[in-house]
């Protein structure tokens, strides 16, 4: 897992706390479209065969 202490030695124009974010809701968007296409699969499957 992600360390969620913020550092502060890394370059001064980063900004953390919006990386912090930005990456929760990739993986976030990850999660879901992953969930959304075995759902589909199994839809498929359940129907086409």
């Amino acid at each position: 897992m992600a360390n969620n202490n913020v550092e502060t030695t890394g370059h001064p124009d980063m900004d953390y706390a919006e990386h912090e974010k930005t990456y929760a809701l990739f993986l976030t968007l990850a999660k879901v479209g992953t969930i959304f296409c075995i759902a589909v699969l199994v839809f498929m499957a359940v129907t086409l065969l």
